[in-house]
């Protein structure tokens, strides 16, 4: 009788593990469906990974991140300035997501130049 419910035991176990490890192996974290402050803490945790490169693009960082909380955009001749704001950090509980409460990522033509405290200055400099 207790070898039968130690065999059943370990095979519980065995279970458990290989569906987390699928779990966590598989999974993508959707941003959308995360509570405000789960998303906060995802968003600020990619952010703080960001690199200028050629592959931080505009594109990357909202299929990763979804959309954001505060956007905007304008064109200079040929070139496209777009900063996307994502929230990062809660100041205030009224239900509105203001520009001290995020995080700015600036891009270029679509590549990612600049991010953090400077962008929305350099944004308005454009």
């Amino acid at each position: 009788m207790f070898k039968k419910f130690f065999r059943y035991l370990i095979l519980g176990l065995g279970l458990y593990a290989l569906i987390a490890t699928l779990v966590i192996m598989f999974y993508k974290d959707d941003p959308q469906t995360m509570i405000w402050q789960d998303r906060e803490a995802f968003n600020k945790r990619y952010i703080e990974k960001l690199q200028v490169a050629e592959t931080a693009t505009l594109n990357t960082v909202l299929d990763y991140l979804g959309s954001p909380d505060l956007t905007y955009a304008k064109r200079q001749g040929d070139q496209v300035w777009q900063i996307v704001f994502y929230r990062t950090q809660h100041k205030t509980s009224d239900g509105i997501t203001t520009m001290d409460e995020c995080t700015g990522l600036l891009f270029k033509n679509g590549q990612l130049i600049l991010w953090g405290a400077g962008a929305y200055e350099l944004y308005q400099e454009s």
